[in-house]
């Protein structure tokens, strides 16, 4: 493959393993485009959403497979204060920052080596970068092994504090190559607490019980629940979500996926403290993706991270990396069929 994006060639890797399942991304964004796995028939087929020109990933405002960074979520008025210094980050989701900024990971050009079952990437983000302070080494490393599990390993030191919360935006759709949308997926959710937003997704700084709300996934509940069935946070999510839930930490795996029509089922497991659960609400229909136009709920996203803004709720679980201080996070998306 020969594509240039800002002038600078694209690289695309597919990892493979014993079963036939494949994993495809790219150096840039660190961007997963194809995820290849069988339905219960022995079906093979790409259950994410990609772009089908590799060329169209340069102007990619759904963040469609990318890494995120240095902060996954919105922070509020793009501003936050650390060691009593006040930092002004890039406003590029109305007055508040988002996902890193306007040059964010998902942009990036990373630096590859290829590892035993994967390849680790590595970017060098300087101080003052999109406004954060610290001069900031990333690691990403993506593998895959030979019982269908795909990880993500994420790796962080900065010679000042600095915010750091990573995640991949990948969206799934597990019923095979975009057959149908996300509604009728199954989603499974070990988590008694979600966070509530307001009307900019921002959180409010409350921290809701899911108890007989349609944000309980605990034993199991179709995506379309809280499509069909709103209450105001699913409206201000734009008929869906877009939320963090606090994830239970003695469950594991805490997130599971499942399409019945194909058998599909995806097990995540993390060491994260949330998973922001995000139903393609603001998919626009003007992308062509794997031979079908992009449309509101085509994909869900289940980005495993650490909580939005909290950098403003000291409540919160923080994701303030200290100088020196090595972060590390990780994150494996396991698939499988049943048999019914």
């Amino acid at each position: 493959m020969s594509v240039l994006i800002n002038n600078q060639k694209v690289k695309e890797f597919t990892l493979s393993n014993k079963n036939g399942m494949e994993v495809s991304f790219l150096n840039y964004g660190c961007i997963i485009t194809k995820i290849i796995v069988p339905d219960r028939d022995g079906n093979f087929e790409n259950v994410v959403l990609g772009f089908n020109d590799v060329k169209e990933y340069a102007h990619n405002p759904h963040y469609f497979g990318a890494i995120i960074g240095r902060f996954a979520g919105r922070i509020k008025k793009g501003e936050i204060s650390l060691n009593g210094h006040l930092y002004s980050l890039k406003k590029n989701d109305g007055n508040n920052h988002l996902h890193g900024g306007e040059t964010g990971f998902h942009q990036v050009f990373w630096k590859w080596k290829i590892i035993d079952n994967g390849v680790l990437f590595t970017h060098e983000s300087p101080d003052g970068d999109q406004g954060y302070p610290g001069n900031l080494h990333i690691n990403i490393t993506y593998t895959l092994n030979d019982e269908n599990e795909f990880s993500i390993c994420y790796q962080g030191i900065s010679d000042q504090p600095t915010l750091l919360n990573l995640t991949n935006h990948t969206y799934f759709n597990l019923s095979g190559n975009l057959k149908h949308n996300i509604k009728d997926h199954i989603l499974t959710l070990k988590s008694d607490n979600y966070i509530e937003l307001d009307d900019e997704l921002l959180p409010t700084g409350m921290i809701k019980d899911v108890t007989n709300s349609t944000f309980d996934f605990r034993e199991g509940k179709k995506i379309r629940e809280g499509i069909e069935l709103p209450n105001n946070q699913n409206i201000i999510a734009g008929y869906g979500y877009d939320h963090p839930f606090l994830l239970n930490k003695h469950n594991e795996p805490q997130i599971q996926l499942v399409e019945k029509g194909s058998g599909r089922v995806l097990s995540i497991q993390t060491n994260e403290k949330c998973v922001v659960v995000y139903s393609g609400t603001q998919l626009s229909e003007d992308n062509r993706l794997s031979n079908v136009n992009s449309t509101k709920y085509l994909g869900l996203c289940l980005e495993t991270q650490g909580v939005p803004d909290a950098i403003h709720h000291s409540h919160f679980p923080q994701c303030i990396l200290e100088a020196n201080k090595l972060f590390t996070s990780s994150t494996t998306y396991g698939f499988s069929t049943d048999s019914h």
